[in-house]
């Protein structure tokens, strides 16, 4: 479709990666276009602007920090999003007010929106989504040792060796939201109209769950595809087929990054989007989705699900 090719786009098997401005290449969608979003975006606005990346990778500056080693081991740069003022919190409270009403017109009724967040962060994005038209219909708990905070007080560490300034971090906020039915319209009616509403029961027929034990993004996937804020295709998957409850339709990642969830729903044969602004992740994604794809591991392996043959035309239908 027009609104499609007019962007710097890629085809991969069932999926089509393209370089935008995500609110942008929405807002110039027709109303109800896709079915559910699965994406991790970035929270500060600025970290991964050329000169901050830059700086992450010179180590020095910018708002990218490194937390001190723990018990020997080297721990990446995070972003500052304790740091943000308040002129700064606006700004991210106005860009998701934004970007959920813009996912509120282009999402199917009873769409879902699986969104990546951290404790600093859920409940001003939380707010922002619902205020942009979205419905919360619950979090879910990525339990995984993140290295976020445990650390003593900074400058102060002999001084005040038994406290430490925040948790250690040991799980992963993900929002579930979902555009509204229709007034009056049920479950089942939204399911048979739109494919959406729900969410997807697990492969072996038992509810999907809202805590997922989970690891840190394995050095096999790392290497394919290097990028600050990747995560485990293990998990991915989990959440991109519950994403789509009759397991048809098209899942978007707005915030694509490298590809991993687009590499998620490749694996599994669903149908995706994925939109990038910047221009070297997106030729990073091309490259790094077909294999990440193919990428299996103890947890993956209960994850791999028969492939649908999809139309080929099917990413230039309305």
């Amino acid at each position: 479709m027009k609104e499609i090719l007019k962007y710097n786009h890629h085809k991969i098997g069932n999926s089509l990666v393209i370089q935008a401005d995500c609110i942008e290449w929405m807002e110039s969608l027709p109303e109800n276009y896709f079915h559910a979003i699965v994406t991790d975006p970035p929270y500060g606005l600025k970290e991964y602007q050329e000169e901050q990346l830059l700086k992450r990778h010179n180590g020095n500056g910018g708002v990218w920090r490194l937390p001190p080693a723990f018990d020997g081991h080297k721990r990446s740069p995070l972003p500052r999003f304790t740091a943000l003022n308040e002129k700064e919190r606006d700004e991210l409270f106005q860009f998701f007010k934004r970007w959920g009403i813009a996912v509120n017109r282009t999402i199917r009724p009873g769409g879902n929106i699986f969104i990546a967040t951290n404790a600093f962060i859920a409940q001003l994005l939380y707010n922002a989504l619902v205020e942009g038209g979205l419905e919360f219909r619950g979090q879910i708990v990525r339990l995984v040792r993140t290295m976020r905070g445990g650390d003593r007080p900074k400058n102060a560490e002999k001084e005040f060796p038994d406290v430490s300034s925040l948790p250690r971090g040991c799980y992963e906020p993900w929002g579930l939201f979902r555009k509204p039915l229709p007034l009056k319209m049920k479950l089942s009616e939204c399911l048979r109209e739109y494919a959406t509403g729900g969410v997807r029961r697990t492969p072996s027929g038992m509810p999907f769950e809202d805590v997922i034990r989970s690891q840190r993004t394995p050095k096999e996937e790392r290497v394919i595809a290097p990028h600050p804020s990747l995560k485990p295709q293990a998990f991915l998957r989990r959440i991109v087929y519950a994403s789509l409850p009759l397991g048809k339709g098209i899942i978007v990642d707005p915030f694509m990054g490298s590809g991993s969830t687009i590499a998620a729903a490749e694996a599994l044969g669903l149908r995706s989007i994925g939109v990038e602004r910047n221009l070297n992740f997106f030729k990073l994604a091309q490259s790094a989705i077909p294999k990440l794809k193919i990428v299996t591991s103890e947890e993956t392996a209960n994850m791999v699900i028969e492939e649908e043959n999809f139309p080929q035309a099917w990413l230039f239908k309305q």
